[in-house]
């Protein structure tokens, strides 16, 4: 049995190294979109033509010549292409994850790695049409979900095979009862965070640049909500630095200012009902950690628009985003029956087992 439960630690440890390098692939996604670089490739899966982004001058002359229509800027060009790698990176990871799994003969679940390797595939997909569509929203929008969901998957395939957070006693029955609501406040956010998407994507983020009223202290000025979220527009548009106007993006914006009002709601309500019946240091490291994540979220947010978007502040909202979404997801963990015992075995295994 010994032997096992070095197997799963072994597991499990790998899996949040790769949830930790999908952080860092959101961040750096981020990163290049903020930046303006997500066409600074012009081709995919190379740069120019090329496995590395031009950079001597007969190399650029070269590119320039070979795409004429998007002049090499050598900068946005490396942000595209160090982006790349780690995605490649990434997907190697998840590959081995799976490969580890499959060769466990049974001892490790192969679903959810698999699903993994699925998820990956088509990220790769969507970085390849963010390119070749020319960064359109619906497809950035769902790159970005797809990185989330890739950092959240991993996440919970690194708690259900460790005794991190699983051997701890078993939730309160006061706090079971949270389970559905846990879940309604996962779903919330997540919508909120495709609103963020969509939000960044259509340049909309700086329709607004007071708080809290939009702008010239009006709380609610001309908006078009039909032309808002109009999520296909055809083929060959170039969506860099967006198509919509002002109309348009100021409804986006002041969308995704609701959504953030009702994510207050619904998972700060949970947080405090969390910290009120915790039983445990767990429970209410838990409660805390999610309180604080929020309170950080809405803070940066609100600093994007008076700050007029700083481009740490807004990587940072980002990574906010996805700090929460994790907390969210260790607590549906801790509240899922038989978490460890049905999914490892390992809290079985007495300690003097060789």
């Amino acid at each position: 049995m010994g032997m096992k439960r070095t197997t799963f630690s072994a597991f499990s440890t790998f899996a949040a190294l790769t949830a930790l390098l999908a952080l860092a692939v959101i961040l750096f996604g981020a990163y290049v979109r903020l930046s303006d670089a997500g066409l600074g490739c012009p081709d995919w899966p190379g740069c120019y033509g090329r496995l590395i982004a031009p950079s001597d001058r007969d190399a650029i002359d070269q590119a320039n010549r070979a795409f004429p229509e998007r002049p090499v800027e050598t900068a946005k060009a490396w942000k595209e292409m160090v982006h790349r790698y780690l995605a490649s990176a990434l997907g190697l990871a998840i590959l081995l994850l799976a490969l580890g799994a499959w060769r466990s003969r049974g001892r490790l679940p192969l679903g959810l790695p698999g699903l993994l390797v699925v998820l990956v595939i088509f990220q790769g997909l969507l970085g390849m049409w963010t390119v070749t569509l020319l960064v359109k929203p619906a497809v950035v929008t769902a790159h970005l979900a797809g990185g989330l969901a890739t950092l959240a998957l991993l996440w919970w395939l690194a708690l259900r095979h460790s005794d991190f957070l699983g051997s701890r006693p078993a939730p309160t029955p006061a706090l079971m009862q949270l389970r559905p609501w846990v879940w309604g406040g996962l779903g919330v956010l997540c919508v909120q965070i495709l609103l963020g998407g969509w939000t960044s994507t259509n340049y909309a983020a700086l329709a607004c640049t007071e708080f809290p009223t939009c702008y010239g202290g009006h709380w609610w000025p001309p908006t078009d909500f039909g032309e808002a979220f109009v999520i296909w527009r055809g083929l060959g548009i170039d969506y860099e630095f967006g198509v919509l106007d002002s109309a348009a993006r100021t409804a986006i914006h002041l969308t995704h200012r609701l959504g953030a009002l009702v994510v207050l709601l619904a998972v700060g309500t949970l947080s405090l009902v969390i910290l009120r019946r915790a039983q445990t240091g767990l429970e209410r490291g838990l409660g805390i950690a999610i309180a604080a994540a929020l309170l950080l979220q809405l803070g940066l947010g609100i600093a994007n628009i008076v700050g007029h978007l700083p481009l740490a502040v807004a990587i940072a909202h980002n990574g906010g985003g996805a700090l929460l979404l994790v907390a969210l997801v260790s607590l549906i963990h801790i509240l899922t029956p038989g978490r460890q015992a049905a999914a490892t075995g390992i809290a079985e295994t007495p300690r003097n087992s060789s």
